[in-house]
């Protein structure tokens, strides 16, 4: 056993990341410890123009700010995994209800949507999956610590100088990468659909107006109806790309992780069946619900020859939308980006495209070393504005133009964007993560 830990120890060397300064350098965008994530679509029967938006979010680029960590298999059919009364089927489905703001609606969807997905989770042991997929799992039950190597950053050739001289951190660097990376490992749920806007928005006018008949003042009601009509003009025409995701969480803690390494870890050289048969069979992994966001992408031209191109870019765009709306509404989900030049501003590689708004604030990170703790900390070392009108336009483009009045202008002839002050001790390397 001691031996076990001890090459577990040694294996899980880190090294603190060096934060030199650097005025431009592509390895700053490379280095830093992301969090991981696996996307699973969510289908619900069928919907306007279904092949060509599945189409379109099998083409969308997998999120750059996050390791991938899919899993093979990454769609499943709700009704596969959950029984509806005919009541709550049509509550599913009801389109209107689907794409508005109404908030009891919306749990009642998100409870039979969550429910589905957390028995495809359960049953298909995704969270064993995701943890067998950190440690490279084979056939054979055996572990090995490549991938935590990549994505921690670790200079294997310095660990073993560091062996040599028994320079080891001990058991707390095991905490290090628990908490920095296993514990930041994220699955998305997206579930999509394609809805006209005329009869969402006559849905809306006729309630409109059935309220309107409450207004005892004339006037009151009259004005109440042509708000109603105004508004029902203003947002008929065209077609809407939505898309609700549901974020989980890996769950790995301390107890976790000496459970796992005491009990199931082994390598190619200690092929052990007994801990391999506990690891498949464990139920001790789980995914954590964090919560649920939506966004749509309008299309308000005419779909003609160029339909397919228009919905593929209306789509992903939308898919970007609502990741940016799940970083913004919880914390944990949020990404860091490393500076990428200070001169002669700071600049960063994220845009429109991850939600970046005229004036958001960011704080600026260093990593640095906690000689109490024994482990990598960051320390906010500034905070940092959007500069206006120097916010890059990174959003996918396939040269059309959707018609879409939501969509914010961005600057095409940049290639980062552009952030206010900060003070002088900010460098290349640093990382930004975006605050309240």
């Amino acid at each position: 056993m001691k031996k076990i830990l001890l090459v577990l120890t040694v294996v899980l060397l880190w090294n603190a990341l060096p934060m030199l300064a650097q005025e431009k350098s592509t390895k700053a965008e490379s280095i830093y410890r992301r969090s991981s994530l696996h996307t699973i679509l969510l289908e619900t029967g069928d919907f306007l123009n279904k092949e060509m938006v599945m189409n379109s979010y099998n083409q969308a680029p997998f999120p750059d700010k996050y390791n991938d960590h899919k899993l093979p298999g990454s769609v499943f059919r709700f009704e596969d995994y959950i029984t509806l009364t005919p009541e709550e089927k049509a509550a599913l489905n009801d389109t209107v209800a689907a794409v508005s703001d109404d908030k009891s609606k919306d749990s009642k969807r998100e409870k039979m949507q969550t429910q589905a997905i957390e028995t495809y989770l359960q049953r298909n042991k995704i969270a064993n999956q995701m943890v067998a997929k950190w440690f490279s799992r084979d056939a054979n039950g055996a572990f090995k610590m490549d991938m935590i190597h990549e994505r921690g950053s670790y200079d294997a050739t310095e660990m073993a100088a560091q062996m040599a001289q028994k320079g080891i951190r001990g058991l707390a660097s095991l905490k290090d990468a628990g908490e920095e990376l296993i514990s930041n490992t994220f699955i998305v749920v997206n579930k999509m659909n394609f809805v006209e806007n005329e009869p969402i928005a006559r849905a809306v006018k006729e309630a409109a107006y059935l309220a309107a008949t409450q207004i005892s003042n004339s006037m009151a009601r009259m004005a109440t109806e042509k708000s109603a009509d105004i508004l029902y003009n203003s947002t008929k025409d065209g077609y809407s790309v939505w898309t609700i995701s549901y974020l989980y969480q890996l769950n790995w803690n301390e107890d976790i992780a000496n459970t796992f390494y005491m009990n199931m870890w082994m390598d190619s050289t200690s092929l052990d069946p007994a801990r391999k048969i506990l690891f498949d069979t464990t139920t001790m992994f789980t995914m954590k619900y964090v919560g649920f966001a939506k966004a749509k992408s309008v299309i308000l031209v005419s779909l003609g020859k160029e339909t397919q191109a228009i919905i593929q870019q209306a789509t992903i765009r939308n898919i970007d939308k609502v990741y940016t709306k799940l970083q913004k509404e919880f914390d944990v989900f949020k990404t860091k980006t490393p500076i990428y030049s200070t001169d002669p501003a700071v600049m960063a590689k994220i845009g429109l495209k991850e939600g970046v708004e005229p004036g958001d604030k960011f704080e600026v990170l260093e990593m640095v070393w906690d000689k109490k703790t024994q482990t990598t900390k960051y320390a906010q070392v500034g905070v940092v504005k959007a500069e206006k009108g120097m916010i890059w336009d990174n959003r996918y483009n396939m040269g059309v133009e959707t018609g879409d009045k939501e969509e914010e202008a961005g600057n095409t002839k940049i290639d980062g964007t552009h952030f206010k002050g900060g003070g002088k001790n900010i460098m290349a390397g640093m990382l930004l993560r975006q605050i309240k």
